[in-house]
């Protein structure tokens, strides 16, 4: 069976282009959506039609039990599990700290920062070598925002990226004598649906401006950079960050 490789948030941006570039590159992919059947689907028909195998699981990361059952499932399906890319996040629309509820406030630490806690838990769970596995390697999908703090926007979706990339740097040494190898991407504006669900569809165009290159990323070229960071050319890199942003 083929090596197994989960993505998050994989129907979508990012997360499809990613799943695409690693079926091309030999893996067989997992899916995992929250909502959107129809974008999940239609990602995993793109890859068999290209003579790929993928499949596609509707869970939460933010659910325990759920994130479990992804992973036995991507399993039982695909095969051995050798990589995960924790890519699924939620942002809100923009709102000054002090008029952010608690509501919000929780989930946007629950998806963001929670669930990639729990699906690398999982992760390591089956691949480290202290375990009876045969190693691989995790990649964290951050964001500028974590450097950036994002003032006026979302401040609470840039604190998410911050705790995640705390994990990223505290797993991969926790792992790094297990086979395993973590590491994480720091995209900045990039052409994605997302930028709807902060109220703001063309915020990419609006701030292309203020970006060194120019102009806005496209989902693909940060898959290239996960694609690198989960294959042996990354062999030696752990523990670290590729800034995706046009030197923002």
């Amino acid at each position: 069976m083929a090596n197994t490789l989960i993505i998050t948030g994989g129907g979508r941006g990012i997360g499809a282009a990613t799943a695409k570039l690693a079926a091309s590159h030999g893996y067989a992919v997992c899916i995992a959506y929250r909502s959107d059947t129809e974008a999940a689907e239609a990602v995993v028909r793109s890859i068999t039609a290209d003579g790929g195998n993928a499949t596609a699981v509707k869970m939460d990361v933010a659910n325990e039990a759920e994130v479990i059952d992804l992973f036995e499932s991507a399993e039982r399906r695909l095969g051995p599990i050798v990589g995960l890319v924790n890519n699924a996040a939620i942002v809100a629309h923009h709102s000054r700290v002090e008029d952010i509820s608690l509501e919000r406030l929780q989930r946007m630490f629950a998806v963001n920062a929670i669930g990639p806690f729990l699906c690398s838990r999982e992760a390591v769970r089956r691949m480290s070598t202290r375990r009876g596995g045969a190693g691989g390697a995790i990649v964290n999908v951050s964001s500028s925002s974590a450097q950036l703090g994002s003032p006026n926007e979302y401040v609470d979706y840039a604190a998410s990226k911050g705790a995640l990339e705390s994990m990223t740097y505290g797993l991969a040494k926790e792992v790094a004598r297990e086979g395993i190898r973590v590491n994480g991407v720091r995209p900045g504006p990039i052409y994605t649906e997302m930028h709807a669900s902060g109220g703001e569809p063309d915020r990419v165009e609006r701030v292309a401006a203020s970006v060194p290159m120019g102009r806005g990323g496209r989902p693909e070229e940060v898959a290239e950079a996960i694609i690198w960071l989960l294959s042996d050319k990354a062999s030696f890199a752990t523990g670290g960050f590729i800034n995706v942003n046009g030197g923002k």
